[in-house]
């Protein structure tokens, strides 16, 4: 049986009463592009600082490759490579010298091909002399991924990597990241970008309240949603509530409402009960369900398990 390239075995963390996350268990085979997905405070830095070795879990243990994050640390450490969320930078170095200072807390000497390769890849040839106090926030980030990648670790774990960034670095970052995916990295990225995770990964895990509550293949969770969807936007001058009606099943989005739909009749229902309220639907059409469709129906639908239990 071949060894996963990560496994989380009934990983939990508690700080005090709190359950920051709750038997966390699932494999990641290698080379596979895995996304995990949850709403703030759902559990996913925290998992992910377990894995990284900056929080003990409670109980459990996480592998990568086989070695155990907390008994053979050195060896699990040497092949992940973490971009955090918080933009953590040494003011007093170049571009250039802060990948080189990297590359020596892992032991590696004369990499300067791969440096300018990831300098390339990250569109920070021109600032490779610049020191990092000049740089924006979104040059900053690609550095934080130069980063993570310096030392050519085998799992790549992206934390929010276009958190705040402009369209170009993400780009950018997508296009470099899967091709170093094709080539057998194995990638977990966790992101609020419903249509990136949709886009990149080819299996999701989605937490809420620390618990893993849905794990299936992207294609298998878009096949359990609502096969269509009605979208129309209000009209802005008429200021009146949704009718109580639909108004539960709605996602209202400032003036754009999304109705599950998937029959003719149920659109008609839809667009009658609007028009009985005396509100106005504008560009109306309806759409395939898609990964934010998904992802609000699980979370939802956990809400209300949780409080039918409570």
């Amino acid at each position: 049986m071949t060894t996963p390239a990560l496994s989380f075995q009934s990983v939990s963390k508690s700080y005090g009463n709190n359950n920051a996350l709750d038997g966390v268990n699932f494999d990641i085979a290698e080379g596979e592009f895995f996304g995990l997905l949850g709403p703030n405070g759902a559990g996913k830095t925290t998992l992910i600082s377990v894995l990284a070795g900056l929080v003990k879990a409670t109980s459990g243990k996480v592998l990568v490759h086989g070695h155990d994050v907390r008994t053979d640390f050195a060896t699990a450490r040497r092949m992940i490579g973490v971009v955090p969320q918080e933009l953590v930078f040494d003011p007093f170095f170049t571009v250039r010298e802060a990948l080189m200072i990297q590359s020596g807390y892992f032991g590696i000497k004369k990499n300067d091909a791969w440096v300018d390769e990831l300098l390339e890849n990250l569109g920070l040839t021109d600032k490779a002399n610049a020191n990092m106090r000049q740089l924006s926030g979104g040059m900053k980030r690609r550095v934080l991924v130069g980063q993570a990648l310096v030392h050519k670790p085998p799992v790549i774990v992206l934390d929010e990597p276009t958190a705040g960034v402009d369209v170009e670095l993400r780009q950018t970052l997508w296009a470099f990241i899967s091709k170093l995916n094709k080539q057998g990295h194995t990638v977990l990225l966790t992101t609020h970008y419903l249509e990136e995770a949709e886009a990149l990964c080819g299996r999701i895990a989605m937490l809420q309240q620390g618990r893993v509550v849905a794990l299936n293949s992207t294609s298998e969770l878009l096949k359990a949603a609502a096969s269509n969807v009605l979208r129309f936007k209000l009209e802005a001058t008429l200021d009146k509530p949704l009718p109580a009606s639909i108004a539960a099943k709605a996602r209202v989005t400032g003036r754009i409402v999304q109705l599950p739909a998937n029959t003719a009749a149920e659109v008609e229902t839809y667009l009658a009960a609007v028009r009985e309220a005396g509100l106005v639907a504008e560009d109306v059409e309806v759409r395939k369900a898609d990964l934010e469709d998904v992802f609000l129906d699980v979370m939802n639908k956990d809400r209300a398990q949780n409080k039918d239990v409570a």
